[in-house]
């Protein structure tokens, strides 16, 4: 198991670095399906909501190499073998933060919570911004409800055409240069 506060601690200072915002680090199942597990690192560029290519490597090789120095140190802070992933949060971005909220209000929200809130364990609704240290969404069945942001268990925006229309065209450069290698079968 990985402790992500630590995780988060060592991380954001590289983000920061390159003047990006961190959106979220978690630990998630390996989509190799060898039951592998892979640190996953969304970050943003304020100026644009996402990140291209060039910042994701960038960022990638900044948190590879502070991650090696603490290992190297005799810092453990994954158990077992894990990769790296840092992407971009995506049009349908997960929801962390207070000022996700605030940015977002008036899209369309699907939330899962920790434990029920108001009788309601997931919520999908209009998010209604953020106020007293709650995220604010207006349930299609339950109207207004104050969500802590610590009940939040994950929250992302649903793909609209509203977000479509809202959302800043993606940032392709770059995607015409990736070279596809093939394992040699051995």
């Amino acid at each position: 198991m990985a402790d992500l506060a630590r995780l988060t601690e060592i991380v954001e200072p590289e983000a920061r670095a390159l003047g990006f915002e961190l959106v979220r680090v978690k630990m998630i199942a390996s989509e190799a399906g060898d039951g592998g597990q892979a640190l996953q690192v969304m970050a943003e560029d304020p100026a644009t909501g996402q990140l291209v290519l060039d910042q994701c490597a960038a960022l990638s090789r900044r948190i590879s190499d502070r991650i090696d120095a603490l290992e190297e140190a005799g810092e453990v802070l994954v158990e077992g073998a894990y990769h790296l992933e840092v992407s971009s949060p995506g049009i349908d971005r997960p929801l962390t933060r207070p000022k996700d909220f605030e940015n977002w209000a008036g899209h369309e929200a699907r939330i899962a919570l920790a434990e029920k809130i108001d009788g309601h364990r997931n919520l999908r609704g209009a998010i209604a911004g953020f106020a007293d240290g709650k995220a604010l969404i207006d349930d299609r069945k339950a109207g207004r409800i104050a969500v802590p942001l610590d009940a939040i268990h994950s929250a992302k925006l649903v793909l609209t055409d509203e977000l479509i229309a809202a959302t800043r065209p993606i940032d392709a450069s770059g995607a015409e240069d990736i070279v596809e290698e093939e394992k040699a079968d051995d």
